[in-house]
């Protein structure tokens, strides 16, 4: 296990430190104070399974930061912890890709908690965000945590959420992460969570090599 952490208060950053290495006490655990650290050390190192980073830091802008890690490393699940909890901007870090929004004033076990699920392949939703504006959304976002939290109980071979599964049999359509977003009611940037998601617990790098180990494993049936 291998986490790169990044925050510009070093206190903090030496709180979440500890609080991993007490809960996963063989892990590798890589520091970063800003998004520059966070760039460079994605530059030459990009081997970590989870990145988990403070909103606001010295560096780039937050949005154009995790729009670049993402674009860096598809590959790697990141959680934002941060103070700034409101439900516009963490709606918009899971459009942007984003797989895990926690506060810094969350207590220990949600957060390792919340780790815990997106280490799964879940995507961690909090509670709050359920309380957005527009009922669309928001029934979009209950639907998302309703069917991510399946993710702690699925029991197929490669522990898939239901959801990822919904997305492999429109993969096996065809249908691009448009035409999936729009099927499913979800963002696009939310789909391209799902798929990036479940590549990696299928051990495959492209869509094609997805559906064909999915359809092996008997995790979906043929599409006709």
């Amino acid at each position: 296990m291998k986490f790169l952490i990044a925050d510009d208060h070093e206190l903090f950053l030496q709180g979440l430190e500890f609080i991993l290495r007490k809960e996963y006490s063989d892990a590798e655990i890589v520091l970063a104070k800003n998004y520059t650290e966070i760039f460079d050390i994605l530059e030459k190192n990009r081997d970590f399974d989870l990145i988990l980073t403070d909103l606001a830091m010295p560096g780039a802008n937050w949005l154009d930061a995790i729009l670049r890690m993402h674009k860096m490393c598809p590959e790697i699940p990141i959680i934002i912890i941060s103070a700034v909890f409101e439900k516009e901007i963490l709606q918009k870090t899971y459009d942007f890709g984003v797989s895990g929004y926690v506060s810094k004033s969350f207590p220990n076990s949600l957060i390792i908690g919340a780790i815990n699920l997106v280490l799964a392949g879940g995507v961690y939703i909090p509670p709050e965000i359920l309380q957005m504006s527009t009922q669309s959304s928001s029934e979009t976002v209950r639907n998302m945590v309703r069917d991510l939290n399946k993710a702690q109980v699925s029991e197929n071979k490669c522990n898939l959420t239901p959801r990822q599964i919904d997305v492999l049999y429109c993969m096996a359509e065809g249908l691009a992460n448009k035409q999936i977003a729009y099927k499913l009611g979800l963002s696009e940037g939310t789909v391209k969570i799902h798929i990036t998601l479940l590549m990696r617990n299928l051990e495959v790098n492209n869509r094609t090599a997805a559906v064909r180990k999915a359809l092996q494993l008997g995790l979906i049936k043929d599409v006709e």
